[in-house]
């Protein structure tokens, strides 16, 4: 039986629009492997073998992906007052997968690179979705190749300043990337900063991040954060790494590594609010585990506060 005029329409307006229906690429945007200039592309990443301590966070891109439907239901998206839609073309590069199993640490860190590069040669905007926080390795090398040194913008409750060459023999893991990529020197330190830290680890070699810790950040506010983290950075190319355990666990339960006595999502929201203006090149927001987040709680923080990372990536454009 043929279908009343104007019925298919209507269903693809239903699928786009209704957070439950439709296949959940990240915004139900299209799921492409073709980068155009100026595109804005979300890459998942589904790794957890560098975790110490609750594993899971594999499945962390899928449960964000699910919860950016709903999240970006209303355009534009509060507090930002102009539509992500009609700034750029935003797409869903899939997921860059490493098989478990010996040397998938290895894999995931040269896959990672190898897609990052060819995305961010394409002149497009890149925001990778994790997964544990081993993954900024592969994107921040290549984009520090591409546009030089790095000023890293780093919100986390931990400093994950472990030295893996000294401490660890050589392991990587979720721990390690702060002191590692300065060590490479990808991270531009005197321009960096780690914010709303809430646990005590050995500063960096090399004259070190300027941190500022939970109790500190708090009292300051988002706003004034913002703009001194804004003033640090001044003209410098800007990776920014977002640990959803940066957020208080009573808002983001939903993670391997919970701290209490963080920032709600709301001031997280409105500290990157605050950095528009920044030359933001690419980002990531790690660390979202759906095994702990029985009411999906953490992923819905996590689909809001990428789509500000995407806000402030078009914007720096």
């Amino acid at each position: 039986m043929a279908l009343p005029e104007g019925t298919d329409a209507i269903l693809k307006l239903l699928e786009e629009s209704l957070p439950f229906a439709g296949i959940p690429s990240f915004m139900k945007r299209d799921h492409t492997k073709e980068i155009r200039e100026g595109d804005a592309v979300v890459m998942g990443v589904p790794f957890d073998s560098g975790t110490f301590n609750r594993p899971g966070t594999r499945y962390g891109p899928r449960a964000i992906r699910e919860q950016s439907s709903y999240a970006a239901a209303f355009d534009p998206v509060y507090p930002w007052n102009r539509k992500l839609a009609d700034a750029c073309r935003i797409v869903d590069f899939g997921d860059v997968v490493s098989l478990p199993g010996t040397g998938v640490t290895e894999s995931m860190l040269q896959a990672t690179e190898a897609v990052a590069a060819e995305i961010l040669e394409a002149n497009a905007s890149l925001l990778t979705l994790g997964g544990d926080h081993t993954i900024p390795y592969g994107p921040v090398r290549a984009a520090a190749k591409r546009f030089g040194k790095l000023a890293l913008i780093h919100l986390d409750s931990h400093q994950d300043s472990v030295d893996s060459e000294t401490e660890l023999g050589g392991v990587i893991n979720h721990g390690t990337f702060a002191t590692g990529l300065a060590k490479e020197g990808r991270i531009d330190l005197p321009r960096s900063s780690q914010l709303y830290i809430r646990t005590f680890l050995p500063e960096t070699p090399g004259g070190g991040y300027t941190i500022v810790y939970a109790n500190e950040a708090l009292e300051m506010g988002p706003e004034k954060l913002a703009e001194q983290v804004k003033g640090r950075v001044g003209d410098a190319p800007v990776y920014l790494s977002l640990d959803i355990d940066a957020v208080d666990a009573a808002s983001a339960p939903g993670t391997g590594s919970p701290v209490p006595g963080g920032p709600t999502t709301g001031e997280v929201r409105r500290f990157i609010k605050g950095l528009e203006g920044i030359k933001l090149v690419a980002a990531d927001l790690v660390e979202v585990n759906p095994l702990y987040d029985p009411t999906q709680v953490t992923a819905i923080a996590a689909a809001f506060l990428a789509l500000d990372l995407l806000y402030l990536l078009s914007a720096a454009r």
